[in-house]
């Protein structure tokens, strides 16, 4: 009889390697992009069946940033993320499928105090020992969602026709990660 073991690994988003960034079309023609600079997470790696491995990300919505005060101040306010209720936006998930180094990742986002399910389209960037002797993992992960799914319907028709901020929000993270410390 041969004893199968599962060999785990923990991870921890490093937030000063990555990023948690989002875009979305302004006036219908331009793309403003904006970012989270408080968030954290972490990868729990089934080394031997990826479609085992967890991944939960949580994100401070006060940290909004699209360079501009007054426009972020609004994202934080109850037309958006409604900060004062919903001080946290999570991402929890429930299923990975494996393709090679691209990743399907389901889960729930809850933002703005309403939880919907997402996929993100991921992709493993790499993973080896940095200069300093730690070692490292690094994924790209996509999807855009429907900001009216959760409860962000605030807009401005504008005069030759549309609506000022698109409904479509794309939202990309960077993730480098390191060994989560027990």
């Amino acid at each position: 009889m041969t004893d199968t073991m599962t060999t785990t690994s923990t991870w921890a988003i490093d937030a000063s390697h990555s990023s948690v960034e989002f875009a979305v079309k302004h006036m219908m023609f331009s793309t403003v992009k904006g970012s989270f600079t408080e968030f954290s997470g972490q990868i729990v790696l089934d080394e031997q069946n990826i479609e085992n491995s967890t991944v939960t990300v949580d994100i401070d919505p006060r940290s909004v940033n699209t360079r501009d005060e007054k426009r972020d101040e609004h994202l934080r306010g109850a037309d958006f993320f409604g900060i004062e209720q919903n001080p946290t936006m999570t991402f929890v998930s429930t299923k990975i499928e494996a393709d090679g180094d691209d990743l399907k990742i389901t889960g729930d986002l809850t933002m703005n105090g309403v939880t919907r399910e997402v996929v993100l389209d991921a992709e493993l960037n790499g993973r080896g020992m940095s200069p300093f002797g730690m070692e490292v993992i690094g994924y790209t992960a996509k999807t855009k969602i429907n900001r009216r799914d959760f409860d962000m319907t605030w807009n401005a028709a504008l005069e030759v026709g549309g609506m000022l901020v698109s409904e479509d929000v794309k939202i990309t993270l960077d993730i480098e990660a390191v060994p989560a410390q027990a």
